[in-house]
């Protein structure tokens, strides 16, 4: 995986490429331990190890489990604003039904396939089980910015809402398909996206 975006406030900013190799390692490894043992069986020290780096390094960027998963969650939503585009660029320029698609198979992909994801995902599941609102108007903000010329649309207050209550219906709904089957309810699934179609095409067709 590519050294992590740095978006997140770390306790030292990686300045050299060995230690911004050194911080992906940490981070990665926190992922594998996400889900392997849970947040409540993670330690520094465990990501240490599994790292293969001193326990002093962990401390060098993080002061304890909790701000190394908000670093994870931030890298989270800088790789999949990137699948994102990426998808978006192979997409009819204005298809807002195209995009909404590759919003939403994008997250689906990295809740099967991204280690860590199921636990952590934008950072709205630590504590376990704990909703809160911050990282879903995170991701939102990032949707508006990012698809509002790929639309053809102004970035407004109303567009924000409307990608708030999109990204919220979308999350509660894709945490039960989750629920409901390991890899993702189909019939839950294809529900979400109908919803999302009929919520969104009264404000973009």
């Amino acid at each position: 995986m590519k050294p992590v975006p740095h978006a997140t406030p770390l306790r030292r900013a990686p300045v050299q490429r060995r230690s911004a190799e050194r911080l992906t390692r940490i981070l990665d490894a926190c992922a594998e331990l996400l889900d392997e043992m849970g947040y409540d069986g993670l330690s520094t020290r465990a990501v240490a190890v599994r790292a293969g780096v001193p326990i002093g390094s962990v401390y060098r960027f993080f002061g304890n489990k909790r701000q190394m998963a908000d670093a994870l969650a931030q890298r989270n939503l800088a790789l999949y604003t990137e699948r994102v585009v990426e998808r978006l660029e192979r997409a009819a320029a204005g298809d807002w039904r195209a995009a909404m698609d590759a919003v939403l198979d994008e997250y689906l992909e990295m809740k099967r396939t991204a280690p860590g994801f199921s636990l952590i995902d934008f950072g709205n599941q630590i504590p376990v089980g704990a909703r809160q609102t911050e990282p879903n108007s995170r991701v939102a903000d990032r949707l508006s910015d990012l698809l509002a010329g790929y639309i053809g649309r102004t970035p407004d207050g109303e567009l924000r809402r409307a990608f708030l209550v999109a990204v919220e219906s979308a999350d509660t709904l894709v945490q039960l398909a989750f629920r409901l089957d390991p890899a993702g309810d189909e019939a839950i699934i294809h529900e979400t996206r109908e919803l999302l179609r009929a919520y969104l095409g009264r404000l973009l067709d």
